[in-house]
């Protein structure tokens, strides 16, 4: 009897203990966390991914990590949120890593660089030839931890009041372009300025600049910079395949469970794949549109212009690589994987895309 007693009470222990335990679970309040990003509110592309990327991971942690969005200039300016991240007055950055630039060259090639890249190329150096544990050394040094979380693709080199018939039409011009490309375009003689995206548009009705690039035609239709400018050139040599990136605070990252940081993680790869589809799928349908509507003229360089610009562009990668013994380390590694994957993609994509064409 004195058994089966305290069995019973046991029982009824362990029961209003589970009772009890319940409503805490139930109650536990989710982790609030603040991203500021670099893009216009409800941007399309840019400004959605970010949106996007905390909705994934609210929902694929059951609201553990709710995540509060602010877009640029909301809480911050665009080109502060790196240090706002750094310093722990955010948790989370979205941008892109070329805006950091004079913390470090070396993040410019965790988003494009001249005549680098393409998006799946640089997928498969951050992926698996040692990019990311460059990311993470460099960024560490920050108290950030950033992935690939966007990619827009190839961008173009945007958009001139004026045609580009010879290198002579550079010089003097002054054109929003932002990382390496800047720097390539300046020793041509042009004048490069770095201008979040809701700057751009009144910079070039405001004859401020002459000449922008943004991102390619989704973005830039989206923008109206065929209002102010006539001319769309290609080739894009800047920003072969630009990579976008979520920041979080060191400090931040390290406190989430193991379980989370792997939610994190895939929630960001995810959106990387998600957001280079949706530029593929209305990239062709708006250069389409900026043709027919809107009578846009799309050119590409001259040859002399892109040799220059190819020429160029190695020179600055060069220089930027003899900052310091640490950008020189990432551009070794960036150079050494281009070098081994560009023969596949010349033969693979290209030799198809040149066949499809023929």
């Amino acid at each position: 009897m004195k058994r089966r007693s305290f069995l019973a009470g046991a029982g009824l222990t362990g029961l209003a203990a589970a009772t009890m335990a319940a409503p805490a679970i139930a109650q536990a309040k989710p982790r609030q966390l603040k991203m500021v990003t670099t893009w216009p509110k409800n941007y399309p592309g840019l400004g959605v991914s970010a949106e996007r990327l905390a909705t994934r991971i609210r929902e694929m942690t059951e609201g553990q990590i709710d995540i509060k969005v602010f877009a640029a200039n909301e809480l911050v300016p665009p080109l502060e949120c790196f240090d706002t991240v750094s310093s722990g007055a955010a948790d989370i950055y979205h941008g892109a890593e070329y805006y950091w630039q004079g913390k470090s060259k070396a993040f410019n090639f965790f988003t494009a660089v001249p005549f680098g890249m393409t998006a799946a190329e640089i997928n498969a150096w951050i992926y698996h030839g040692g990019g990311q544990e460059l990311w993470d050394e460099l960024s560490a040094r920050f108290k950030i931890k950033a992935f690939m979380c966007a990619n827009t693709g190839v961008q173009l080199p945007g958009w001139y009041r004026n045609e580009i018939k010879s290198l002579d039409d550079l010089k003097g011009l002054s054109i929003r372009m932002p990382g390496l490309g800047g720097e390539v375009m300046r020793r041509l003689g042009a004048a490069s300025v770095t201008l979040a995206g809701p700057d751009i548009f009144p910079a070039l009705q405001n004859r401020t600049i002459d000449a922008a690039e943004w991102v390619g035609p989704w973005n830039d239709m989206a923008f109206g910079f065929y209002r102010l400018a006539k001319y769309y050139y290609w080739p894009g040599f800047h920003e072969p395949g630009s990579s976008l990136a979520a920041g979080f605070n060191l400090d931040v990252w390290n406190s989430l469970t193991p379980s989370q940081q792997a939610v994190v993680r895939a929630a960001c790869a995810a959106e990387n794949d998600f957001t280079l589809a949706e530029y593929n799928a209305h990239n062709g349908a708006a250069l389409k549109t900026l043709i027919e509507k809107h009578g846009v003229e799309v050119r590409r360089f001259p040859d002399d212009v892109v040799a220059a610009l190819k020429k160029t562009s190695q020179e600055v990668l060069e220089d930027a690589a003899k900052e310091d013994p640490f950008t020189a380390k990432v551009y070794k590694s960036f150079r050494d994987f281009l070098d081994t994957t560009s023969e596949w993609t010349r033969i693979g994509d290209e030799g198809f895309v040149e066949a499809r064409r023929g």
